[in-house]
């Protein structure tokens, strides 16, 4: 699959993540990082994969960079996120560039873009989504 048939799926298809090598395409309409942290926990091997994503903040980031994406596209990407994956060699493709990933209210910053602000490495980064998305599933219970 080419980026722009990828591209043109994700957005009439109404995905919000697209991940794509030669032979596969996964494909998922859940927002957030959710579904990037279970492609982890499952263990499953993304290094010949590309991605293309609605909203890609420093969060997804370094989940991409755990996965090991060769390549992330973005409809939207926050400037730190952008500057983390470029810093670990992977390849960034964006339509807009934003200073940093709003929450779906739009009354401040993302939850998971604020989780993982100051984090530089990977594993800890890790560990601080892991905790913020535990805090945001007990609230809505």
């Amino acid at each position: 699959m080419q980026e722009n048939a990828a591209i043109a799926l994700l957005k009439n298809e109404g995905y919000t993540l697209l991940l794509y090598n030669e032979t596969e395409i996964i494909t998922e309409r859940a927002r957030g990082v959710a579904p990037l942290v279970s492609l982890l926990d499952g263990k499953k091997n993304c290094a010949s994969f590309s991605a293309v994503d609605k909203v890609v903040g420093k969060a997804a980031a370094f989940l991409y960079i755990l996965l090991g994406i060769r390549r992330v596209f973005a409809l939207t990407v926050s400037e730190s996120a952008l500057a983390l994956l470029q810093g670990y060699g992977i390849a960034v493709g964006y339509e807009v560039c934003v200073p940093r990933i709003k929450n779906r209210e739009g009354t401040g910053f993302c939850p998971m873009e604020s989780a993982v602000f100051a984090e530089k490495d990977p594993s800890s980064a890790l560990r601080a989504i892991r905790a913020a998305l535990a805090a945001l599933r007990s609230r809505q219970k």
